[in-house]
């Protein structure tokens, strides 16, 4: 229900309403020059009440985002994932310390992002956004807000601080591999984790806190239950929920890791030393078996074997879910806008054969 007053030259348009239990609530706005303007302001808002969206809660943007990440992410993520939502959080706090939720609009959010993205590197900048339009889809879920004003944002970003990588090719992947399974001694362990990345796209944390109780030889799989964190030297959570699986393995990267077993320790690729190498080693130990196979690649690092390994399933006709799967991917999006580059060359290819195969018909 709707009423209006007359407070001195101006107009005021107050609306109460109940909600489910039976509670009384208002909300009120002043200042309106014509007794019209309150009319419409008030139907605008019952408007979106009946729509769902709460219209009496109208948090700070920064106070909904802490909350928002405490609720719905922090139960779900590691310590590493959360410093990337540490940073949004310092933007919002510098770029928006008193901004209202519902008062912030897609101008306002895209200037944001020229800003700072004119200064960052594009995969800096995509993560940020990526975090930030995950807290407002779930403020327009929570229906605190009705649009999502971080939708067709364009995404500005600082060319020659955007790191270029040069993947390699199938030709490229197998002479890697083959270098690598040349200088291997099971005393020195990042030539097998380097293998392993090939061989199953882990993540570089993962395959670190590897025990042998993980690997079944009998069924040809690894359980991925855990990460390793150099930082504190202990085990940790997986990034997420879905980084929990399990993949199968070929009988080859079996046979070399069982080598690894004459180390006698319970972590797969701890040392005769007890110790686990560190990223500059098993990177280095990379740069170096890429020297010896004459791969020159720019940007290439550890992590880059990760893609390796995704192109090469694509190229044989391995379906993206399957790979998503395989990844530890929460769901097949974050697979195809991750690796988009991929599986447009190879939708190219299969768009080819299927023009074959109709030809056929």
């Amino acid at each position: 229900m709707a009423n209006f007053m007359k407070r001195g030259k101006k107009w005021q348009a107050r609306i109460t309403w109940r909600d489910n239990n039976g509670k009384l609530h208002q909300k009120s706005k002043s200042g309106f020059d014509t007794k019209q303007q309150a009319k419409q302001y008030a139907a605008e808002l019952e408007a979106k009440r009946l729509s769902g969206m709460d219209i009496k809660s109208d948090p700070l943007l920064l106070d909904y985002y802490d909350r928002w990440f405490k609720v719905y992410k922090k139960p779900n993520i590691s310590e590493l994932t959360a410093r990337h939502y540490s940073l949004v959080r310092n933007l919002i706090e510098k770029n928006f310390p008193n901004k209202k939720l519902k008062k912030m609009s897609r101008m306002n959010y895209q200037e944001f992002i020229n800003n700072y993205g004119s200064t960052h590197s594009f995969e800096t900048i995509k993560k940020v956004n990526t975090i930030f339009r995950a807290c407002i889809r779930s403020a327009v879920t929570d229906g605190l807000i009705s649009k999502d004003f971080t939708d067709q944002i364009n995404l500005v970003f600082d060319k020659d601080k955007t790191r270029k990588v040069e993947y390699l090719n199938l030709d490229e992947i197998k002479t890697l591999k083959n270098e690598c399974l040349k200088g291997r001694s099971h005393y020195f362990t990042s030539r097998y984790m380097i293998l392993t990345a090939l061989y199953t796209g882990m993540r570089p944390e993962e395959i670190k806190g590897l025990t042998w109780d993980d690997i079944d030889f009998q069924s040809h799989t690894i359980s991925i239950n855990k990460a390793w964190d150099d930082k504190s030297k202990s085990f940790k959570p997986t990034k997420n929920e879905a980084s929990n699986r399990m993949i199968r393995i070929n009988q080859k990267l079996l046979d070399v890791l069982k080598e690894l077993k004459e180390n006698h320790k319970e972590m797969v690729f701890e040392g005769k030393d007890g110790t686990l190498p560190s990223s500059s080693a098993y990177n280095e130990c990379l740069r170096n078996i890429m020297k010896k196979a004459k791969v020159e690649k720019q940007g290439f690092q550890f992590y880059s074997l990760r893609h390796c390994h995704v192109a090469y399933l694509l190229s044989q006709g391995i379906d993206v879910y399957i790979i998503s799967k395989r990844l530890g991917h929460s769901n097949t999006t974050i697979t195809t806008k991750t690796y988009a580059y991929l599986i447009d060359e190879y939708k190219t290819k299969s768009d080819d054969k299927i023009e074959k195969y109709l030809e056929k018909m």
